[in-house]
C-alpha cells in the first residue's frame, strides 16, 4: 500500500532523501529508505533538543531574570549599583522589566545612586551558532545572549549589544515607575549581592510549543545554551549539544552519523539519520509523561503551528502531529499518525524544492493515515 508513495519520495532525491515508518505498538519498522544516511535535518533537530531539555531541566523549569543590588538601601535610596542579570529567557519582554521596576518601587526604593548594569555572563559571548549563514543573525534568530529583551529589537533596529539594550530599557522602566537612576552600562554582578526582584518565564513544557509547533529558532538555541549553563556551568552551544548527545545515547538512540551543532537546525553542519529520529519518537512515545508533553508541543495537522495549512483532509486533520523542518537545502517532517505510527521524512537538495517536498511528504503521511484508518475499521468489524 505504501510502495508507490515511497518510490516517488525516493526518486525525488534518491541519494539525499530518507524515510521511515514505525509501528508504535510493536516498535517494528515496516518501511525504510536510506534510514542510516546522515542528512541535514533542518528544524527536526529541535526534537533532539526537546529530549535533552526535558531530561535535564524538566517540564516545570522556568527561565529567570533578576535584579541584584550592590550596596544597601538607606531609607528610599539604594546606595550602589543595580544589576539586571539574565539567565537566558527567550521570552523576556518590556512588561517583565516593568514588573521588576514595580517590585523595586514596592520595596520603597526611589533613588539609585549607581548605574544600571546589564549582566549576560550566564552564557558565553557567542551570539550565533557554528555553521550559520551571516543572514541568519537577526533574521532567523535573535542574538544568543543570556540577557535579551524583546528579542533584541529596538523599534525597527536590532540592538548592537542585547545586554546593554536590556539595561537601558530597564532604566527607562525605573524612571517611568518613579525611581531615579543613573545611565545604563554592561557589567557582571559582583560575588556579593542582594537579590531585590525577579521574574520568571512560563514553564518549559509551554515554551516547547513555541519551539516545536511554531518552530521558533531563538527559543531552541536559548534552551540548548541553558542546558549547558544549568548542567555544566558553561552556557555555550557546544556544551549544551554535548549534554544532549549524551542523553540521547543513554536513551538508546542510535547516533552513528549524527552531529548536533546547534539547537535550531539552521546550521549547515547538523546531521541526523531517519533511524535516529524515529528511535527518538519511540522513546517519547514509550514514556507516558514525555508522550503527553511532546505530542502537545508538536504542530497539529490543519490546526496549529507550521502544519496549520497542511494535511487538511479528514483522515489527517487533527490526527497527525508533527515537527516540520525547512531551510534552503532541507525539508523534513517527523511525527505521529494518531496512536498508530511514527514517521520520519527528510529531503535535502541544493536547493530543495519546498513545494515538491511538501507534496511528497503529505502524500506519504496521508497513505499512512489511510492505512491506519483501514486497520481500525477492520479491527472494529471483527
Amino acid at each position: 500500500m505504501l510502495l508507490a508513495p515511497t518510490a516517488a519520495f525516493a526518486s525525488a532525491a534518491p541519494n539525499e532523501s530518507a524515510a521511515i515508518a514505525v509501528d508504535l505498538a510493536t516498535g517494528q519498522i515496516f518501511l525504510s529508505h536510506n534510514a542510516d544516511v546522515a542528512l541535514e535535518p533542518a528544524s527536526n533537530e529541535k526534537l533532539m533538543i526537546t529530549y535533552g531539555a526535558l531530561t535535564e531541566l524538566g517540564p516545570d523549569y522556568r527561565f529567570r531574570t533578576v535584579v541584584l543590588g550592590e550596596g544597601r538601601q538607606v531609607g528610599r535610596v539604594w546606595q550602589g549599583r543595580l544589576v539586571l542579570k539574565g539567565y537566558g529567557d527567550p521570552t523576556l519582554q518590556t512588561d517583565d522589566l516593568r514588573r521588576l521596576a514595580k517590585k523595586l518601587y514596592a520595596r520603597g526604593i526611589r533613588t539609585v545612586t549607581g548605574q544600571v548594569a546589564g549582566d549576560a555572563s550566564w552564557f558565553d559571548r557567542r551570539w550565533t551558532a557554528p555553521g550559520w549563514l551571516p543572514t541568519f543573525y537577526g533574521d532567523e534568530s535573535a542574538p544568543l545572549s543570556a540577557l535579551v529583551v524583546n528579542r533584541a529589537w529596538r523599534g525597527r533596529q536590532l540592538a548592537r549589544d542585547p545586554a546593554l539594550a536590556a539595561a537601558a530599557l530597564f532604566d527607562q522602566m525605573l524612571r517611568a515607575q518613579g525611581i531615579e537612576a543613573r545611565d545604563a552600562v554592561v557589567g557582571r554582578a559582583r560575588a556579593t549581592t542582594t537579590e531585590l526582584a525577579s521574574v520568571r518565564s512560563h514553564k518549559l513544557s509551554l515554551l516547547l510549543r513555541l519551539m516545536d509547533a511554531d518552530s521558533d529558532n531563538f527559543t531552541a538555541e536559548m534552551v540548548l545554551k541553558g542546558i549547558g549553563a544549568e548542567v555544566a556551568g558553561i552556557g555555550s552551544t557546544a556544551t549544551g549539544a554535548a549534554i544532549v548527545r549524551r542523553d540521547l545515547a543513554a536513551a538508546g538512540v542510535p547516533l552513528a552519523g549524527s552531529r548536533i551543532v546547534d539547537g535550531s537546525g539552521l546550521s549547515r553542519l547538523d546531521r541526523v539519520t531517519a533511524r535516529a529520529l524515529s528511535s527518538l519518537l519511540l522513546v517519547f512515545w514509550k514514556s507516558s509523561s514525555l508522550r503527553t508533553i511532546v505530542t502537545s508541543s508538536l504542530a497539529v495537522a490543519g490546526e496549529t503551528g507550521t502544519l496549520r495549512h497542511r494535511l487538511l483532509g479528514k483522515k489527517t486533520r487533527g490526527i497527525v502531529r508533527g515537527k516540520t523542518g525547512t531551510t534552503q537545502i532541507s525539508s523534513a517532517l517527523s511525527g505521529y499518525v494518531g496512536s498508530r505510527y511514527a514517521f520520519v521524512l527528510i529531503q535535502n537538495g541544493h536547493p530543495v524544492d519546498w513545494d515538491v517536498a511538501h507534496k511528497l511528504q503529505d502524500r506519504f503521511v496521508e497513505k499512512l493515515a489511510s492505512l491506519s484508518r483501514r486497520e481500525a475499521l477492520s479491527a472494529h468489524s471483527r
